[in-house]
């Protein structure tokens, strides 16, 4: 299943159909629903397991997306400048300050002048969990992406997830600077 909040933005904003980057593509679910959507889509992912499963669903549903076998912070991708970027628990799993910026200025690297990057954050704003993302607090998020984004929408919402109380999120909307 694609992510609920990325379904919502692209409709409800809307995000018009252009290149995009799947950050963390894991087995390529939402990749796959943006290419559905007319986007050019390029998903990215540490894991090669998951890239050849990834590859295998776009396959099998006969949508052209590229899937590659990279790390965020160290590789370049083809394809680039993309015109959105997509990322569902990327930029919490990066320690360290310092770090979740050079992840941010990636983003920006990686996007056209203006280009949105929609970002799902484990929310700090609930007590720790034994289960669940890492989580990080608004002025975190903040830190890690000025100044390359301008943050358009910073909403407190859920994973979606399963369980019966899945964790809290941010779910965060910015907009390259120029």
């Amino acid at each position: 299943m694609p992510d609920g909040h990325l379904i919502t933005w692209v409709k409800r904003r809307p995000i018009e159909p252009c290149k995009v980057l799947d950050i963390g593509c894991g087995t390529g679910e939402n990749s796959i629903w943006l290419a559905q959507q007319g986007f050019h889509t390029t998903g990215c992912d540490l894991s090669k397991t998951a890239i050849e499963q990834a590859e295998g669903k776009a396959a099998l549903v006969k949508v052209d997306c590229a899937f590659h076998m990279a790390d965020f912070l160290e590789d370049h991708l083809p394809g680039l400048p993309f015109g959105f970027a997509f990322d569902r628990g990327c930029l919490h799993c990066i320690d360290g300050e310092a770090d979740r910026r050079r992840f941010a200025q990636n983003v920006a690297d990686c996007l056209t002048q203006a280009g949105l990057w929609l970002s799902l954050i484990g929310n700090a704003d609930e007590s720790e969990r034994e289960v669940g993302p890492p989580q990080l607090t608004a002025a975190e998020v903040v830190a890690a992406v000025e100044p390359c984004f301008e943050i358009l929408s910073l909403e407190s919402g859920y994973f979606g997830s399963d369980q019966d109380n899945p964790p809290r999120a941010w779910i965060c909307l910015m907009r390259k600077r120029g």
